[in-house]
């Protein structure tokens, strides 16, 4: 035998064998191929009612764009290509990992072999993990609770991953109109976070109970006949309006406690309940409340010593319960010499704030927050933000903000924030793309260091169809507003400066062309003529008279009208058009 050749014959063999592996192993790596897939759908029988939700809809969504049928078993000891969703004692053996807390958020998706295992808590974790990996990796988006997107694909080859997130922010929540009641929608975009706590397939979600709760629990109504003495001394006088207590007085630290431990043996649900401060300036002047104001510098350091005796009750009761009060308006403020209790959250609010410009960029509106926020974050042992993200002088009205939400959660977060609450247009649907920023806001809750012109740009293109091109025309255009000498609060009107007939113009005319780009759809039309609503808003705003003549107040009458869409905040939308049209 020629040994030359028969060393060439074992290079062609081997050859061979390394293709024949290759290939073999090319096909296994396919998740799915062809409307086909070798891999079937692992989820413990112990799983949590999440869980099962996360591996149905995994199923679903994988049929959906490539028409392969993925089986949900029930069975860890399957053999064949795998998806493990959830942990379970199988998934601790491929991946050498302990189980994760119930209540842990983070998750992580990795390749062991052949197998993909995505787990985290059991509570909320793992259902995370199997949502990102279908929007990061396969390119699914649940923009509205009415338009997911979902590609088509022919095929998927699985690589090798390890990829582990957590959130940035403990506890999220924006109350936009057009979100509020939708819980896949809330899972899908991992808001946890609701007025009210509920649980469903989604798991649960958390809640923070009310707000301005002082007034609630001590009345004028209730109390102010036989004890005026309760009320804030303003002016010499006891206040019968709807000011401040007076927090100095024991019998309304007693009245406040037990009605608080009421309410929290009542609705256990909650996480966090409110004992804050009634919403106005007016508080109490007498000399009991003063010194203790002195005493801890600052008004709220009379409220800290008030919230903390009520806290120390809460706590031999509930030692897993949290007490919150706001630092807002007049108490923003940090005190000194005393610091809340570790089972007490500090509720900072924004509302005076610039929302033209990042908090962290220099703007001297906001460096006064940015100092009581650094305060707070030093002696606070829980801080919670209380954000502002539309203008509430006129919902409708372009108020562009979209550059500074992500640096500014990232702000928070840095400041040791555990929970952002966005309030937003939450009285009624049309505010100012009231679609979009809910998507948005939650996308960066989770995840603030994401660019918010790819995440618009996701949007948009999924939702407008072919008048995405001209959407994001008049995006950039809104957005082109923001100079570093403008500055604009959550109160501005018509007349604001970074308003003018020009941008008016400018902004039908890429929205006209948006419409007729979608001329037939219905739906789109519709869609787009939500954010055409903003152009006529300002339009008929600035020319009153001319809205009424040229048809534009007609067209935004109809789009009031069919949406209920209020204005700004507390003013009906029939109230509204009766004063627009003159009380005809």
């Amino acid at each position: 035998m020629n040994v030359r050749m028969t060393f060439q014959s074992l290079r062609l063999a081997s050859a061979a064998l390394l293709m024949l592996w290759a290939t073999a192993s090319d096909a296994a790596d396919w998740l799915f191929r062809n409307g086909k897939s070798k891999y079937q759908i692992v989820v413990s029988p112990e799983a949590s009612a999440s869980e099962q939700t996360a591996a149905r809809e995994l199923q679903q969504y994988i049929r959906q764009m490539s028409g392969a049928e993925l089986p949900v078993t029930d069975n860890l000891k399957a053999r064949g290509r795998r998806i493990f969703v959830g942990w379970n004692p199988r998934v601790g053996e491929l991946s050498g990992q302990t189980e994760p807390a119930r209540d842990d958020e983070s998750f992580c998706y990795r390749t062991v072999g052949h197998d993909l295992l995505i787990w985290g808590g059991a509570q909320r974790g793992t259902m995370y993990g199997v949502f990102t990996f279908l929007e990061r990796e396969l390119g699914v988006h649940w923009l509205t609770d009415d338009c997911t997107v979902v590609p088509t694909l022919q095929g998927w080859k699985l690589p090798q991953f390890d990829h582990s997130e957590g959130p940035a922010i403990s506890y999220r929540y924006s109350n936009y109109r057009v979100a509020e009641g939708v819980p896949a929608w809330s899972a899908h975009t991992r808001e946890n976070m609701k007025w009210s706590p509920s649980e469903n397939e989604y798991g649960n979600l958390e809640a923070y109970w009310s707000a301005h709760t002082m007034g609630q629990f001590v009345s004028t109504k209730e109390f102010y006949a036989s004890h005026p003495e309760y009320f804030a001394l303003r002016d010499g006088k006891r206040s019968s309006d709807y000011a401040q207590l007076c927090l100095s007085n024991p019998d309304v630290l007693k009245i406040c406690r037990d009605r608080l431990l009421k309410v929290m043996r009542e609705h256990p649900g909650y996480r966090i309940y409110s004992l804050s401060q009634n919403d106005n300036y007016a508080f109490c002047q007498c000399p009991q409340c003063a010194a203790i104001e002195q005493q801890y510098g600052w008004h709220s350091g009379l409220i800290v010593w008030f919230v903390n005796q009520v806290a120390d009750a809460v706590k031999a009761e509930f030692p897993d319960k949290f007490v919150g009060t706001f630092a807002y308006q007049y108490s923003r403020q940090p005190p000194t010499g005393i610091v809340p209790r570790e089972n007490v959250v500090i509720r900072l609010c924004s509302i005076e704030c610039c929302f033209a410009h990042p908090l962290t960029a220099g703007c001297p509106q906001n460096k006064a927050f940015i100092s009581d926020m650094q305060g707070w974050a030093r002696i606070a042992p829980h801080l919670f933000i209380w954000d502002y993200v539309v203008d509430y002088a006129q919902y409708m009205a372009p108020w562009p903000n979209f550059q500074v939400l992500g640096p500014n959660i990232e702000a928070f977060r840095e400041n040791k924030a555990i929970g952002i609450f966005e309030e937003a247009q939450y009285e009624s649907l049309g505010a100012e793309f009231e679609e979009m920023k809910a998507w948005t806001i939650n996308q960066l809750l989770w995840n603030p260091r994401q660019d918010v012109d790819s995440l618009v740009s996701i949007f948009i293109n999924g939702y407008y169809g072919k008048a995405a091109p001209r959407v994001m025309d008049y995006y950039r255009l809104c957005q082109s507003l923001v100079k570093p000498d403008v500055h604009f609060g959550i109160y501005i009107r018509e007349n604001h400066e970074i308003y003018s007939d020009a941008f008016v113009k400018k902004a039908f005319a890429l929205l006209n062309e948006a419409r007729y780009l979608v001329q037939g759809d219905e739906v789109m039309i519709k869609r787009v003529d939500r954010v055409r609503m903003q152009p006529l808003y300002l339009h008929c705003m600035r020319h009153r008279d001319e809205a009424k003549q040229d048809g534009t107040w007609r067209e935004l009458r109809h789009l009031i009208q069919l949406y209920k869409a209020r204005h700004r905040e507390g003013h009906s939308w029939e109230k509204f058009v009766k004063e627009f049209e003159g009380g005809k």
